[in-house]
């Protein structure tokens, strides 16, 4: 019997079938991981800062030139900053190293919204090492299809369809007018040149021109509403002079020589106009102060404008009393009238210096109503009557109370009656001596003297000294007064 050989292992079913399935295994593991790059596959990688990822998914292709050198591995958020995403870009080694001033687009691959970041090298000597970082800012990014689109909403295409209609219209009405205009276009791209070139001569000045005239419309652009009514006024301006074409012919025919006078006489204002333009300088802090005074002033003016149209009715009554005035300062009594004033007020003055602190430092005006309740306190038959006993007292009797020019004391006085005929409420220093109602009288002794011994201070409401600046006096005489400090 012929023995059996013995099988090989590379030749068993099972070991060729394993074998292919690891082999197919590994190539579906490596297309897959393909996206990410092939491994064992050097590579260098940046980062790149943008504003907002831009759609972009992991795995989208980094390209130069149109190549592909690479492709996106991760991207990231990166919350609370300017930085909206980051990046991470997996460089094959040929694409290394790359100049640090290289930038970063980020550009449509087709019209689906597929993306791809494209890698503009730089020609910088310094390198970009590995992991570094690169900051791409909002110019990188480009506009999304779908948002050029989205411009074109309802609104905007009935207004573009509006517009069309209307320019379609005025074309089709005016075909020999637009063929007229395609004649003389020859003709005036013919003199153009000599025009474009005196507007490019940097001594026209036509860049401070336009920058004047965006001055003058920002300026202006409060007044919008007074300018439409303005050419509004104007529009029926032009309608009344469409209705005298002579008039109109004959202003024409002599603007040219008006428009020559001009010409001639406008240099001359140049001297004037250099002056006010250094003026206008100026007064352009008073402008800008005047611009913030103008809401109090305008209310001011909307204020006094009905008072103004009262004024001549005003000024018609007033007539009567400025005549009665002129009267009474030619009267003869006039000059006579203010002599006696002029002597009531030399005697009045000392008498309100005098008696102006029993008020304001001692407050007697107010303590003397205290005693209005005891003056009224005398009963009769159908309530209270007025104590007028002492006032009553006998005149004939010798020495009486009431009597003026007694040559000696009477009863009552030596009973005890305290009485001071000018009695003080300052000092000479102007400090509170309120004499009236604060004496103290020893032994019943009777003084009749102008001053008592001492300051008696203030009273219990009072102050302690005369008001500053205020004029007073201690003694009810025509002297100078004395003013505090």
């Amino acid at each position: 019997m012929r023995g059996r050989r013995s099988g090989s292992v590379a030749t068993a079913p099972v070991f060729i079938g394993a074998l292919t399935v690891l082999v197919v295994f590994a190539a579906v593991l490596i297309a897959y991981r393909a996206n990410r790059g092939l491994p064992f596959v050097p590579v260098t990688q940046l980062q790149v800062d943008v504003p907002n990822a831009a759609r972009l998914v992991v795995g989208n292709e980094v390209r130069e030139g149109g190549f592909r050198i690479g492709q996106v591995t991760k991207i990231a958020s990166v919350p609370d900053s300017r930085t909206g995403a980051q990046l991470t870009l997996s460089l094959d080694s040929e694409a290394a190293p790359v100049p640090d001033d290289s930038t970063i687009r980020i550009r449509p691959r087709s019209a689906l919204g597929l993306k791809y970041v494209e890698l503009v090298r730089g020609d910088s000597d310094r390198k970009l090492p590995d992991g570094a970082t690169i900051t791409a800012g909002a110019s990188a990014i480009g506009p999304e299809l779908d948002d050029f689109f989205s411009t074109f909403d309802e609104p905007t295409r009935k207004n573009v369809e509006r517009t069309l209609d209307f320019l379609g219209t005025g074309l089709g009405g005016r075909g020999d007018d637009v063929n007229r205009t395609l004649e003389a276009l020859p003709e005036l791209f013919g003199d153009l040149p000599p025009v474009m070139r005196t507007l490019s001569d940097p001594d026209t000045r036509l860049a401070r021109l336009v920058r004047e005239a965006g001055d003058t419309v920002r300026v202006i652009a409060p007044l919008s509403d007074d300018f439409a009514r303005g050419f509004t006024g104007m529009a029926d301006t032009f309608e009344g002079a469409s209705r005298d074409p002579d008039a109109l012919k004959d202003t024409i025919a002599l603007s040219p020589a008006t428009l020559d006078e001009g010409i001639r006489s406008l240099p001359d204002t140049r001297p004037f106009l250099s002056r006010l333009a250094g003026l206008s300088d100026e007064v352009q802090g008073s402008a800008r102060e005047l611009r913030a005074s103008l809401p109090a002033f305008n209310r001011a003016l909307a204020a006094g404008t009905p008072v103004l149209r009262r004024t001549p009715q005003f000024t018609g009554r007033l007539q009567g009393t400025l005549r009665a005035l002129r009267d009474l300062a030619e009267s003869p009594t006039t000059d006579q009238s203010i002599a006696g004033l002029s002597s009531t007020m030399k005697t009045l003055n000392p008498t309100l210096r005098y008696a102006g602190p029993h008020v304001t430092v001692c407050n007697y005006f107010t303590y003397m109503w205290t005693f209005l309740a005891d003056h009224l306190s005398d009963e009769d038959a159908t309530g209270t009557v007025e104590r007028i006993q002492t006032k009553n007292a006998p005149l004939l009797q010798a020495n009486s109370l009431g009597m003026m020019g007694a040559t000696k004391p009477s009863a009552t006085k030596e009973a005890g009656l305290h009485q001071s005929d000018y009695p003080r409420s300052v000092n000479e220093r102007g400090e509170a001596d309120c004499e009236s109602g604060q004496r103290g009288y020893p032994g019943g002794a009777v003084y009749t003297e102008h001053r008592t011994p001492g300051d008696q201070g203030p009273t219990f409401k009072g102050r302690p000294r005369v008001l500053e600046g205020q004029s007073y006096s201690a003694e009810p005489t025509g002297l100078a007064p004395s003013v505090l400090p």
